[in-house]
């Protein structure tokens, strides 16, 4: 979603077709604050993203950290569909 402003502007059929009711097991990768994405995700839904402010390292460091990882991504999604 490249921007919630513009999704959250949109006909509430639109936003059905693109984040479909049925469809509970959501992924949000935010590399940022990440509270903001739960109304997306819902409450069987998972967010990877930071929950904390003012860390210092190497951007490649921190990704790892905060688990924006590849691994870690495709790990969340097995274990939210074997669930």
């Amino acid at each position: 979603m490249p921007s919630t402003y513009r999704f959250n502007g949109q006909d509430a059929e639109y936003r059905e077709s693109v984040l479909p009711r049925a469809v509970t097991k959501r992924i949000a990768v935010e590399a940022s604050h990440a509270d903001y994405w739960y109304k997306y995700v819902g409450l069987d839904g998972r967010v990877i993203g930071m929950t904390t402010f003012g860390e210092s390292a190497p951007a490649g460091e921190l990704f790892k950290h905060f688990g924006f990882t590849v691994e870690n991504i495709l790990g969340t999604a097995e274990e939210m569909l074997n669930r």
